[in-house]
């Protein structure tokens, strides 16, 4: 899934080429029987939430003086409470409203104007960029280049290249922990998570994770400790970032990718590709305090990238072999929507009003403006070969996470 030209534990990670074709016959064998198992945007608007159908810095910057509380009550009301629309920082208010989106099989950020989805820039980085990441700060975005071992730094007031490479190994994805004071680089091939100064990257500390295919993360309501799924191995991996060690492996099976804390704090919800032994993809819901499956919904093929809606009510689930969006409904746990797409989602974000959801086509050189209203494709623009962790920028929220723009 992510590098092509690299042997992992004694096998060759698929060409995009041969992994379009294994989609197609999965889904070909598979089908459309995985559907039936489902049970022009202003940066400054400041209007209300929306409808959802049934549906760093650069090294020279200061660093901001709010810190997240490192110890919320378990009942926290909401983790996102401070990304809804038009909650923006005084860093975010000037950013330009624009879309980035790395071409993984190429060395470059195409830059997306959301008014009129046309291709407006292209921002050379380093080979086999994955994402683009809002740094914990809020002041600059960067483009992971992962056999290029190094990250890109952009200016989002500009959406222009900001300087020069930083050497970092393997950034094949990038995360902030709650409190600022590291970033987490994800090195995949490596199986090591790299504690790092979020300002400098010099590297603090190397956690090797003994589960291959380590690559998505999320963070408890508490900030204490990290979830990340290990996709080639059907692992979980629990990181105590108190003392950056393992606390835990937990076997949910299959592949599982993208991983979403709910709202309340109290449930991690996992995107998994495909479970064998269920011959289906889906969403597990894994209890943040047993590490336990307490539940599982079923949703067309290829699982992959979970997204919280502005009003912080529903997620957003897409399915790339099956050219899908599922909406789940965080109150009652349940899908309430299927949205049909005319390809591959996989990343990306909800404009800052809620009104669109942007997403990248992996396998078919796409990106897709998805209204959130009712799953209509507002538009598709070709953006390279296999675009993947688009980012939309700017964000509301207080700070960032990482990834393609995880708020807080």
């Amino acid at each position: 899934m992510r590098r092509s030209d690299r042997v992992f534990r004694g096998r060759v990670r698929p060409h995009p080429g041969i992994r379009v074709a294994f989609i197609a016959a999965l889904v070909f064998a598979i089908g459309g029987a995985a559907i039936a198992l489902a049970d022009s945007d202003d940066q400054h608007s400041h209007t209300g939430a929306h409808r959802a159908q049934a549906g760093s810095s650069s090294a020279s910057a200061a660093s901001p003086s709010w810190r997240s509380t490192p110890r919320q009550a378990w009942t926290t009301t909401n983790v996102y409470a401070h990304t809804k629309a038009g909650m923006f920082t005084s860093v975010t208010r000037r950013a330009r409203y624009l879309i980035y989106v790395p071409d993984s099989r190429g060395s470059g950020v195409y830059v997306i104007n959301p008014n009129t989805y046309k291709v407006i820039r292209y921002i050379q980085t380093g080979t086999m960029v994955q994402h683009v990441v809002p740094a914990w700060d809020l002041r600059t975005l960067y483009a992971t280049n992962d056999t290029g071992n190094s990250l890109t730094p952009i200016n989002p007031d500009t959406g222009k290249r900001a300087g020069p490479n930083i050497p970092v190994a393997d950034p094949y994805n990038m995360y902030f922990t709650p409190d600022g004071r590291h970033a987490i680089v994800v090195e995949e091939a490596a199986q090591t998570l790299a504690f790092r100064d979020p300002h400098t990257f010099a590297l603090q500390k190397a956690l090797d994770v003994h589960c291959p295919g380590v690559d998505h993360m999320d963070f408890s309501a508490d900030g204490r400790f990290a979830l990340a799924s290990c996709e080639f191995s059907g692992q979980l991996v629990q990181i105590n970032l108190r003392t950056e060690t393992v606390m835990r492996y937990v076997h949910v099976g299959g592949s599982p990718q993208d991983v979403k804390l709910s709202p309340d704090g109290r449930t991690f919800y996992v995107a998994n590709r495909f479970l064998p032994d269920l011959g289906a993809s889906g969403v597990q819901l894994i209890d943040a305090r047993t590490m336990r499956l307490v539940k599982f919904m079923r949703t067309p093929l290829d699982t992959h990238g979970l997204y919280v809606s502005r009003n912080t009510k529903e997620l957003y689930v897409t399915s790339r072999a099956g050219g899908a969006i599922s909406v789940i409904d965080f109150a009652t746990r349940q899908i309430v929507a299927t949205w049909k797409v005319p390809g591959t989602p996989d990343m990306g974000g909800v404009s800052p009003n809620g009104k669109v959801l942007w997403l990248a086509g992996r396998y078919t050189g796409s990106v897709y403006a998805i209204s959130t209203t009712d799953g209509h494709v507002l538009a598709t623009i070709p953006a390279g070969i296999s675009p993947h962790g688009l980012c939309v920028w700017p964000q509301p929220g207080r700070y960032s996470t990482g990834h393609t723009g995880v708020m807080r």
